[in-house]
């Protein structure tokens, strides 16, 4: 059986394979359980095999890899196009095999265990600081029924906590007994946060690419660990402004017939760096005033003419396509300073 090129459909119990050979006819259309994959890879001859960018699609391009096959992975929102009429596992499979030979096709680089353990970090950072957010809401919620309320922000909550930790509320004894249990969830929440920031933290100070990153301002320990770990090869976007895309940092186009057209921002890449350069640019906002840099005045000019969320979304495609260059370049970021003015 001469196969060259397999679509994978990857699933959580049942595997659909469609394989091809050199002139495109199908040879094989297979369904394997999970602990059948393995051993029937093992029994063909080194071949093309495309996937979905999915959940486990790493892993499994890892195994497929150490078989001495050729692993490419896809976005799932390309390879839909190729699906002829209805959805089932086995059009999938026969959609992932035909998209993965095309020229104009973009694949996602497999990553490493290494890159994978420490963005698991940081989606675990991420769960737990959305139930802080959440623990924060209950407790605010409930004081609030009884006429206790603080100020905004996560800084005033101590205030709250140490009036429920010191019982001085005059609220009835019940309703004293649940709030200490949250609080005490609370706090166990805040360790938790600190103990995976510190190993984010010492990551980033092994980690050659993010400390580069983190020269860029506006780019922290935590965008700049997720972007090294993220990003394997910045030679896979050929500009900044491809790089940017690739978050859904740009306009979306709807053109035609030579009219331009440009709307919001796509919104269609990676959420969680976005977020976080974001997050960056609304930081610098905070500070443009007193600074003499360049980039400061870019902001000043900006905020002159345009909303300041508007600006903060501008300001992060900018950085984005800095932070490109930075480890295209693989040297660090250096602001410049005005003609004229002191640093």
């Amino acid at each position: 059986m001469n196969i060259t090129t397999i679509g994978l459909d990857l699933a959580k119990h049942w595997f659909q394979v469609h394989g091809v050979d050199d002139a495109g006819k199908p040879v094989v259309k297979k369904r394997l359980r999970r602990g059948q994959v393995v051993e029937f890879f093992r029994s063909l001859e080194p071949c093309l095999v495309g996937m979905e960018a999915c959940a486990t699609a790493h892993h499994w391009a890892r195994e497929l890899i150490a078989l001495g096959h050729e692993v490419k992975l896809m976005p799932p929102a390309y390879v839909k196009a190729y699906v002829k009429r209805n959805k089932n596992d086995a059009a999938d499979a026969e959609a992932i095999c035909e998209a993965v030979t095309r020229p104009s096709m973009r694949f996602v680089p497999v990553k490493d265990v290494d890159q994978q353990a420490i963005l698991m970090l940081h989606r675990a950072r991420g769960l737990l600081v959305r139930q802080r957010t959440m623990q924060v809401n209950a407790l605010r919620a409930h004081l609030a029924e009884f006429g206790v309320i603080a100020a905004q922000g996560l800084r005033h909550v101590e205030e709250l906590v140490t009036a429920i930790e010191e019982g001085k509320l005059a609220i009835p004894a019940l309703a004293k007994s649940i709030l200490r249990l949250l609080v005490e969830q609370f706090k166990d929440t805040e360790v938790r946060i600190k103990e995976l920031e510190a190993r984010l933290a010492e990551w980033h100070r092994n980690s050659k690419v993010s400390k580069l990153l983190a020269s860029v301002p506006g780019v922290g320990i935590m965008t700049a660990s997720a972007i090294a770990a993220t990003v394997s090869d910045p030679n896979l976007f050929r500009s900044g402004r491809e790089f940017a895309a690739w978050l859904g940092m740009t306009p979306k186009q709807n053109s035609s017939g030579g009219k331009e057209r440009l709307g919001r921002t796509s919104k269609r890449g990676d959420k969680y760096i976005r977020c976080l350069l974001i997050s960056g640019a609304v930081a610098i906002l905070r500070h443009a005033r007193n600074r003499t840099t360049k980039d400061a005045q870019w902001v000043r000019d900006m905020l002159a003419r345009k909303p300041a969320k508007v600006v903060a979304v501008a300001l992060a495609n900018r950085t984005a396509r800095i932070v490109w260059a930075v480890m295209k370049r693989g040297d660090g970021y250096i602001a410049k300073e005005i003609v004229g003015q002191a640093a």
